[in-house]
């Protein structure tokens, strides 16, 4: 080392310094924005009637789409387990999540919906799905729930004897889960007419709903005010048609699927438009509601399907009209496609 070092040695040895502490300053102020973690995936159960209207499927694809959600569990509702069962596990199969549990729910005799996607699941073997199939449903979701470190987001897209059920066997899970569904008519009737009416989702089983619209967890609900909207058309419908995404294809198989049993003429649907994706919206709730008016009321079901607003019953929050319903049509065409 030099003892006496020159001048311009000296202010190289600064210049030096300045720029190895602004380095480190940069670096400080700027690396943990480009290395922070993502935020914590929110842990979901969902269950569904899948199989009956088609919307159960888009709404499907689009929980796998969302980043923000990690489905801890699938399980069918409403009937027809086997059938639920298997559009569930294909379904995720085709999506490269034949990872994900699936479960099947509560066996309603009554039920009366055909199995109109059953020729998409024609030979598949339930028995080969490579995840976990839970022949009792109800009792998984139980343990998940009763078992997690943190709470579960349950988003329930049919009607609710699952819950029913699940309630009764456990009732603590109210305490360590929250409640985001597609259910109800409060202001808006279907197609967006000015006279509530009984919701299918409601009405199918009162009294199911009944025990889940009381029990004290949170509550979150898009009743037909908001999901009963939704229908994509023109440039939206097209990019999800001709997608070849694999969840978009396998959304495309079964709306033909589900199509072609249907009785009445409007057999060219998929090639020009959606069914209304009521379902999807719940999927939406469950981790951002600011493209809707949310509004916290009471709501109290009735012994015929309605969903009444009542100052006494069980508060919640609830998805009453849309701010961007735009926006939420396109956020839902870009997840689907995988293009924004």
């Amino acid at each position: 080392m030099n003892p006496n070092p020159s001048l311009p040695a000296v202010r190289r040895s600064i210049t030096v310094a300045v720029g190895m502490l602004a380095l480190a300053f940069f670096l400080a102020t700027t690396g943990p924005a480009e290395t922070t973690a993502p935020a914590k995936r929110i842990p979901v159960v969902l269950t569904t009637d899948i199989g009956g209207d088609i919307d159960d499927t888009w709404a499907l694809g689009s929980l796998l789409k969302s980043p923000e959600l990690d489905l801890k569990l699938a399980l069918g509702d409403f009937g027809r387990p086997e059938y639920r069962a298997k559009l569930l596990a294909k379904f995720l199969e085709r999506a490269g999540r034949g990872d994900i549990p699936v479960g099947l729910g509560i066996d309603k005799a009554k039920a009366p919906a055909p199995e109109r996607q059953a020729a998409w699941i024609e030979n598949y073997d339930l028995a080969r799905y490579p995840g976990k199939v839970h022949r009792d449903g109800i009792q998984a979701m139980i343990d998940l729930i009763m078992q997690s470190p943190e709470p579960i987001t349950v988003i329930v897209i049919g009607p609710t004897p699952n819950m029913a059920a699940a309630l009764e066997r456990e009732p603590r899970i109210a305490e360590r889960a929250r409640f985001v569904g597609m259910e109800g008519s409060v202001r808006l009737g279907y197609n967006g007419k000015s006279i509530p009416v009984a919701e299918w989702n409601v009405r199918a089983d009162p009294q199911a709903c009944q025990k889940a619209f009381t029990a004290p967890w949170e509550m979150i609900i898009t009743p037909l005010d908001t999901c009963g909207l939704v229908d994509l058309t023109g440039e939206k419908y097209r990019r999800i048609r001709d997608s070849r995404d694999p969840i978009s294809v396998a959304i495309m198989e079964n709306y033909r699927a589900w199509q072609v049993q249907k009785t009445n003429s409007e057999d060219t649907k998929p090639e020009i438009r959606s069914t209304t994706l009521f379902d999807a919206v719940a999927v939406y709730l469950a981790f951002d509601q600011s493209l809707c008016h949310m509004e916290t009321l009471g709501i109290r079901v009735t012994d015929d399907g309605f969903t009444v607003i009542d100052p006494e019953a069980k508060k919640m929050s609830v998805a009453t009209s849309w701010k961007d319903l735009g926006a939420f049509e396109d956020l839902l065409v870009a997840r689907l496609t995988g293009v924004k």
